[in-house]
């Protein structure tokens, strides 16, 4: 074990001149509190060490021990359900407090082992060697990914500790290699897998916007940027809850502890919508707020991308709410700024383009080394100043991500949520998921989305002119193209979070909601054409049923929308042109 003794102190760096041999990326142990570092430079006989806790107390002279590997964590069964620091360190309670300085990252339990091999098989690197389970929960203990052989011993199937040794395989070169139900891995380093594979279905988030409109693959990325109280945090919340992912990996970076306190004691009395069960089943929290040592803030989000890739490698599929990616960035500008490295954009590091690209590139549909079917689904929300967007975080994550999430704050102070912003919005392969949608009955999806984004773009233009002139001024087809845009808006785009049945929308309930504004539309043009007014249209006593649609009818109740488009029809087969407009059209 190599050895150094501090020479400089600044905040979480601090410089040491080395005794033994360091290697960049090495985790250290610094202090008799044994606080948690990492090499992040090497310049001689010097090191220069970022320190993920508060080193509150160190002076030159304190002595650092190197732990020969790169900073790691633990990966095992005790994860899920569970709350952690940045560091993936558990928390006891819903407080950091309960972490004491130099705490190690292992938790304690113990798990009813099941055995998958026998003596004498071959374990491939990343083969599932048994199960796991507890309290009804089960998971695959996998082999890590840099070890396999062929079984030497195997232990029978019982109850044993995390990291006690339950299989023993001997490799090509003949030595033994003790494996666990657990086992550790560097945060930095992509968890290998067979091969990557395209996307061609989407992440189902339960939210009408971003399903229909702004879908994200499964397997891909999305950023959510947006000004203060715009809706980041309840969006991201709204999504773990409802998304159809298996396992929910949910990072607070930076956030304000009163936010995040919300969330651990929100979660933990939520119900899965799939099963019935208690959500913290498939969710870990990690949680680093503002008022936490900022350069973990810098570790937690590998630590969380970590997470998700060894969830992923069981041949699941995970979704990873990251909140926010701008307090990450600060992490890494502040930090940088007391290396002495040459501030680029904005203050921020000149290698921030690259360590975005490292976070989001993480995220893929995979075959992992199992032979299973995975995918990391990446959701970074974004907290531009002033609500900028050309600023360097949120113009260099663009580069990387496929689906933009636009959070508008006229929308969100008028209390329109989700405050996405259909006009600033967009999702690259959006035309990639048309067959999955025609599958799941809605073979018009690409055709209706397209037509809904057409008539809110028009909405914004018309508008404009409004302003100017008057609503009134406006010809009819103007007019009922505002009427129609209004009531995509408010029947289908505005969404509660606080409503038992709006607040997560299935695929069935947004495609018929979607077949029955489109026979809305068709309908009014139709009525236009035959000389009625759009006022006389917009004053139907359907528009109002229609707008509230969404909060009326739950995903069973789907035989409804069919009533109401019944209802429609009728109402609009009772509307004939005013008389004076009859008169003029037969003079």
């Amino acid at each position: 074990m190599s050895v150094a003794i501090v020479s400089w102190i600044a905040g979480p760096v601090l410089h040491a001149v080395k005794q033994g041999p360091f290697v960049l990326r090495e985790s250290v142990r610094v202090g008799p509190q044994a606080l948690l570092g990492e090499v992040v430079r090497i310049r001689g006989d010097e090191i220069v060490v970022q320190v993920y806790e508060d080193t509150t107390g160190l002076r030159p002279g304190t002595e650092l021990r190197g732990d020969e590997v790169p900073l790691s964590i633990r990966l095992g069964p005790a994860l899920l359900g569970r709350i952690f620091d940045g560091l993936l360190r558990p928390l006891p309670g819903a407080s950091h407090k309960d972490v004491q300085p130099g705490m190690r990252g292992e938790t304690t339990g113990r798990w009813r082992f099941e055995p998958r091999v026998v003596v004498g098989a071959e374990v491939a690197p990343g083969a599932v060697i048994g199960t796991a389970s507890a309290e009804g929960s089960a998971q695959a203990c996998l082999a890590p990914p840099d070890a396999g052989g062929t079984v030497v011993s195997v232990v029978a199937e019982g109850e044993h500790a995390q990291d006690a040794v339950v299989c023993t395989l001997r490799g090509g070169g003949g030595q033994l290699r003790e494996l666990a139900m657990s086992h550790a891995w560097p945060v930095r380093t992509p968890r290998p897998v067979a091969r990557r594979l395209p996307t061609h279905s989407p992440l189902v988030t339960g939210q009408r916007v971003l399903d229909t409109l702004f879908p994200v693959a499964q397997g891909g990325k999305a950023a959510i940027p947006g000004g203060f109280g715009t809706g980041k945090t309840v969006l991201l919340e709204a999504l773990a809850k409802g998304c159809n992912a298996d396992v929910i990996v949910y990072l607070g970076c930076g956030e304000r502890g009163n936010e995040m306190a919300g969330v651990l004691e929100e979660f933990p009395s939520l119900t899965d919508p799939r099963n019935g069960r208690p959500l913290m089943e498939r969710t870990v929290i990690i949680a680093n707020t503002s008022n936490m040592p900022v350069a973990a803030r810098e570790a937690g989000i590998y630590c969380a991308i970590t997470v998700a890739e060894y969830f992923r490698d069981q041949g699941l599929h995970v979704a990873l709410m990251a909140d926010s990616t701008s307090r990450w960035a600060e992490a890494l500008r502040e930090v940088s700024g007391r290396f002495g490295d040459l501030p680029g954009e904005g203050g921020y590091p000149a290698y921030l383009s690259s360590r975005i690209a490292d976070f989001y590139e993480r995220a893929a549909l995979v075959e992992t080394l199992a032979g299973g079917i995975g995918s990391v689904t990446v959701m970074g929300a974004i907290s531009p100043p002033s609500g900028d967007f050309t600023e360097p975080v949120t113009s260099h994550t663009k580069r990387y991500v496929k689906a933009f999430w636009a959070l508008d704050v006229k929308r969100a102070h008028a209390r329109f949520y989700p405050a996405v912003h259909p006009l600033q919005s967009y999702a690259e392969d959006a035309a990639e998921f048309e067959p999955w949608w025609a599958a799941q009955g809605n073979s018009k999806w690409l055709a209706m989305r397209r037509r809904f984004l057409t008539l809110l773009d028009e909405q914004a233009r018309l508008e404009r002119m409004a302003r100017i002139i008057g609503k009134d001024a406006l010809p009819a087809p103007q007019r009922l193209t505002l009427l129609c845009a209004e009531l995509v808006a408010e029947g289908f785009l505005r969404q509660s979070a606080f409503s038992e049945i709006d607040r997560v929308c299935s695929p069935a309930r947004q495609a018929a909601m979607m077949r029955l504004l489109g026979r809305f539309i068709d309908l009014a043009e139709s009525a236009l054409a035959a000389g009625v007014e759009p006022e006389r249209v917009g004053a139907l006593a359907c528009v109002r049923a229609l707008q509230r649609m969404g909060e009326d009818i739950a995903d069973h109740e789907l035989r409804r929308i069919d009533e109401l488009q019944a209802r429609v029809e009728r109402e609009f087969a009772q509307l004939a042109p005013a008389p004076e407009t009859s008169d003029a059209a037969h003079g």
